[in-house]
């Protein structure tokens, strides 16, 4: 639609011409129970705006955001608007403006079924309805209309009529009612996309923060946590309440700025996009954190990492926000940095910092790979470019530089300068360079030439060490080489990063990989000395970046690489171990490790893994490595080694453990044979139990797709296990099921359902094409390749961004792996040069997956 995408340029000469000093939106949505649907167009609610801003140059012109299918009035400083001469679908044209202006737009706006705007969801068990908003980075349109980019802050007053029995909650705190109508509290300034609505017949718990600061000072934060009522029964709110006192606690310990925004909800929503968003006072998460079955600890810790994630953008992020998309890092790289580190400090979860290591960095890596990488600070043309830099680079890589630069400027410094950066710019917006004058101030150091390095370039380095020994077999010299990636189709950085690095040495004490000897030291060049290791004993492993304290690949000299061939189940400390599985993952992405050979130390070392967090991962790994990295020849054999595996450590693993559970879903993911899958049926049916193994209901899912995708499980068997868990999750699993059966005819519907229409709602269309791409149904699913390459302009112009992006990376011919479509993309590429640039860089970022998957298939077809 026209105008939908607005540009860097627009959003600046806008800036530079209008304040925003109000909002007052009304939204009437009773239309959301009516039991029939329209017959003539979406399902819409009355959305009422009253903007008050100011213009520095009256007379001169601008426009509103706004998608929704009909405006009803337009009113500028008094004078009706024509609304069909003014607004377009997605902008509403303002001439002639006041020194002082009142807008005031009357619409219709269509609920959403993508999860973008004013979600709504009918649970399938009561038929409920929920609605809630989501609006990142720029979807607030779609509920009422606004000047929509971050840097036009201003306060809101909101106010909700519902249908009778609902409750309602906004940013603010609901002030008064009349009747069915709820007023609420007046927010501090904000920006449009952290504005929220949830609304439904929530089930809701509430519970108190308090705080007594140093001069006396108290603060009171009412706290509430919802989700559906389904799931009630299944919310673990006191842990949920918990990690948000804890969080509470360090970051009033650490930012000295108490909590700016009243009261603090947490809403479990359904059919979520995201993890969560930071709405202030009105944080909104994906309801799969409220766990229906057992989890293992890695899923409470997972949790806890997205609440305190959360919690850290009320400072980073809400109470100074980024100016545009371009320093979207400002808030998501300090949020995801200060996830980590105050779970680590506040709660229960002691080794966050192995699961960042492990898990959160691998995305990064992949990131930082791909031709579409970027600097941590990005160029950022349009909001099509800001939703996709919602990536590895912002979030991950971003927050491991962070973690960089504790080391470099010191723990102190940095927390102080967080402390003067709110201070300064707090309900205001801010560049770059306003950060690093502040942390040049309090750290001493030129952050402008580290800026340089670390936020203003691409690319990963690669460290490796280089060691002689003298005759008595000590180290001589250890020095630590670093270089670009050669591996990647990336240029070599150009200027090598400054990294301070810790080096381990390790070696064998009683029976335990353990380290005798480390040095930390400044990598500044190319090659790098670490005099301080002169002299040691010789190591029987060397590890760079020991403890994680920089963003690189690890890479290992030949001695170091055959002794964890041998011992890396002997690695005593969690946090090397983890950091040694990610290089020999890196290894293997690089195709400088055969794929095989992963396969081969998962299956010899994962089940002495301590950590379930990382054997999950390497769970994952292990199966992306047979999968697209193995030769083709081998792939079958992988895989079945992978099942003999997984059902061994399983057999061994302690009963009623969740190591014991992880296996299990380890096994059903990979289960081929007869007696595998024989062992499958007979624990869903009950005729087979492995002691202590409690097949719970969600469970029971894990064990039938597999039979689903095997073509032993048929519809009605899918359609009786649905009818045990007839909810919006078994609903979900059910479809996935559904499309994984290895039929024709059921791939044809499946792909009909999602690309030619637009009926599901995101998360089926999302659990269509999970079980539409069976890694075991290559041939079924080949004739799609072609028609993917004819489809995907269509669907990038008629559906909404975020159903585009599922599509075309969801449904990429990755599993056909060879020559063939390598060059079929390309083709793609080459004849659509004028293509949505955000539509040719997930093309191009599959292109390159693909690629590394062949280069990877014959690094492991060479042994």
């Amino acid at each position: 639609m026209p105008g939908q995408n607005l540009s860097r340029d627009e959003a600046h000469e806008r800036a530079e011409l209008l304040s925003v000093d109000a909002y007052e939106v009304s939204l009437d949505l009773r239309s959301a129970v009516d039991e029939a649907e329209p017959a003539d167009g979406p399902r819409t609610f009355r959305s009422v705006t009253k903007v008050t801003f100011r213009a520095n140059r009256p007379g001169a012109a601008t426009f509103a955001d706004l998608i929704a299918p009909s405006v009803n009035s337009v009113t500028l400083n008094g004078r009706e608007l024509d609304p069909e001469v003014v607004f377009d679908g997605a902008r509403i044209a303002l001439d002639g403006l006041a020194a002082e202006n009142v807008l005031v737009v009357d619409a219709n706006c269509a609920y959403s079924r993508t999860g973008e705007g004013m979600h709504r969801f009918v649970d399938p068990e009561d038929g409920e309805v929920y609605l809630y908003t989501q609006y990142e980075p720029a979807d607030a349109r779609r509920v009422y209309a606004n000047f929509e980019q971050p840097d036009l802050k201003a306060p809101y007053r909101f106010e909700v009529t519902a249908p009778e029995g609902w409750q309602v909650w906004s940013n603010g705190a609901e002030e008064s009612r009349d009747g069915l109508t709820r007023r609420f509290a007046v927010t501090e300034p904000i920006s449009t996309y952290i504005t929220c609505v949830v609304a439904g017949p929530y089930h809701y718990v509430t519970d108190t923060y308090r705080r007594t600061f140093g001069d006396g000072t108290e603060l009171e934060i009412p706290l509430g946590a919802m989700c559906r009522k389904g799931l009630a029964k299944h919310f673990d709110a006191d842990d949920v309440f918990l990690i948000t006192k804890q969080g509470f606690d360090f970051f009033h310990d650490n930012f000295d700025f108490p909590y700016p925004f009243g009261k603090y909800d947490q809403a479990f929503v359904p059919e979520y996009n995201l993890g969560a968003m930071e709405n202030p006072g009105m944080v909104t998460f994906r309801e799969e954190y409220i766990f229906r079955g057992k989890v293992t600890q890695a899923s409470y810790e997972a949790r806890a990492n997205v609440i305190l994630h959360e919690m850290a953008h009320m400072w980073f992020g809400d109470l100074v926000t980024m100016k545009w998309w371009d320093d979207l890092w400002l808030k998501e790289s300090f949020a995801d940095f200060m996830g980590s580190f105050s779970m680590t400090e506040a709660t229960r979860f002691k080794n966050g910092w192995v699961t960042f290591a492990n898990n959160r960095k691998s995305w990064a890596y992949r990131a930082d790979q791909l031709p579409s990488t970027h600097p941590v600070t990005a160029d950022i043309r349009d909001l099509e470019d800001a939703k996709l830099n919602f990536d590895g680079i912002t979030y991950a890589k971003g927050a491991s530089v962070l973690k960089q630069l504790v080391a470099y400027v010191g723990r102190d410094a940095f927390l102080e300068g967080a402390r003067r950066y709110f201070k300064a710019n707090a309900y205001g917006n801010t560049r770059l360079d306003d950060l690093l004058t502040v942390l040049a101030e309090v750290s001493g150091r030129d952050m402008a030439e580290w800026s340089r390095a670390w936020l203003q370039t691409a690319g990963v380095n690669a460290l490796t060490p280089v060691l002689t020994y003298d005759d008595a077999g000590r180290i001589a010299e250890l020095a630590v080489v670093q270089d670009g990636d050669a591996a990647s189709d990336q240029p070599t950085p150009s200027a090598w990063r400054p990294h301070r690095v810790a080096v381990g040495l390790y070696r064998t004490e009683q029976g335990a990989l353990v380290r005798y000897a480390r040095a930390e030291a400044d990598v500044a060049g190319a090659r790098t000395v670490v005099t301080e290791l002169a002299g040691a004993e010789r190591p029987e492993l060397v590890l760079v970046n020991d403890e994680d304290l920089t963003y690189c690949k690890i890479r290992f000299d030949e001695g170091s690489l055959a002794a964890l061939r041998k011992h890396l189940g002997d690695l005593s400390d969690p946090l090397a171990r983890a950091l040694c599985w990610s290089a020999l993952w890196n290894l293997t992405r690089d195709g400088l490790m055969p794929a095989r050979d992963f396969v081969s130390m998962v299956l010899a070392f994962a089940g002495r893994e301590s950590d379930v967090g990382v054997l999950q991962i390497l769970h994952r790994q292990a199966r992306m490595a047979v999968t697209h990295y193995a030769a083709p020849e081998w792939r079958e054999q992988g895989g079945r080694e992978l099942a003999a595996g997984a059902l061994h450590e399983l057999r061994q693993a302690e009963p009623g453990s969740e190591h014991q559970l992880t296996w299990a879903r380890f096994f059903a993911a990979t289960a081929s044979t007869e007696a595998d899958l024989g062992l499958l049926a007979g624990l869903l049916d009950g005729t087979a139990r492995i002691d202590g193994l409690d097949v719970d209901q969600e469970l029971r899912w894990d064990l039938l797709e597999p039979l689903a995708a095997e073509g032993l499980a048929d519809e009605a068997r899918i359609a009786a296990e649905l009818a045990r868990d007839d909810t919006a999750s078994g609903k979900r699993h059910s479809v996935r099921c559904l499309a994984a059966r290895p039929s024709a005819a059921v791939k044809a519907q499946a792909w009909a359902s999602v690309v030619e229409s637009d009926a599901l709602s995101n998360a089926l269309v999302e659990a269509t094409i999970a079980g539409f791409q069976q890694a075991g149904q290559r041939e079924l699913i080949a004739p799609y390749a072609p028609k993917y390459f004819e489809a995907i302009d269509r669907v990038w112009a008629d559906r909404s961004i975020q159903i585009g992006i599922l599509i075309v990376q969801g449904l990429f011919p990755a599993l056909q792996s060879s020559d063939e479509t390598l060059a079929a993309t390309d083709a793609w590429l080459s004849s659509h040069a004028d293509a949505a640039p955000a539509l040719r860089r997930l093309v191009l970022e599959a292109r390159d997956d693909l690629a590394r998957a062949l280069r990877a298939q014959a690094r492991d077809a060479a042994e």
